[in-house]
């Protein structure tokens, strides 16, 4: 039913895999499913660029994809078709950009609680669902 998973992942916050991983991958095992993990990091604000170093984006990028590496190779069991990538961004708009790059037929992600500011803009997760054209698994904290 499913063969391409997608799984957006915040390495800096446990809770945005903690348990949307063991989900992603129990439908990958039982649908001989890939699983892509996705990380995003933040594009630079322009108005800062001025008082940082221009070389600073690469390595953002750089230090997400070693540490998107590691995070695959301690948490993805071995046999499992898993691969990694790293978008720059909004997060929201990277999830869904890539899932269609890779033709996803499922994304799993976590989601906290909302909070009031999130029922008035609206979360990633929300706006992932309302917009993602693949089925959406949304594992709450």
């Amino acid at each position: 039913m499913y063969k391409t998973v997608l799984l957006p992942v915040d390495l800096d916050e446990k809770q945005s895999w903690r348990k949307a991983l063991p989900a992603a991958l129990q439908y990958c095992r039982a649908n001989d499913a890939a699983l892509h993990v996705l990380t995003v990091v933040p594009d630079l604000a322009m108005g800062v660029t001025a008082y940082i170093p221009e070389d600073s984006g690469h390595k953002l990028i750089k230090r997400a994809r070693d540490a998107l590496a590691a995070f695959i190779e301690e948490n993805i069991p071995n046999g499992l078709a898993a691969s990694g990538r790293v978008a720059q961004g909004t997060v929201y708009q990277r999830i869904l950009e890539v899932a269609e790059e890779i033709g996803a037929d499922l994304i799993v992600m976590a989601a906290h609680r909302p909070a009031l500011k999130d029922f008035l803009l609206g979360p990633n997760a929300a706006r992932v669902v309302r917009h993602a054209t693949c089925s959406v698994l949304v594992v709450r904290e």
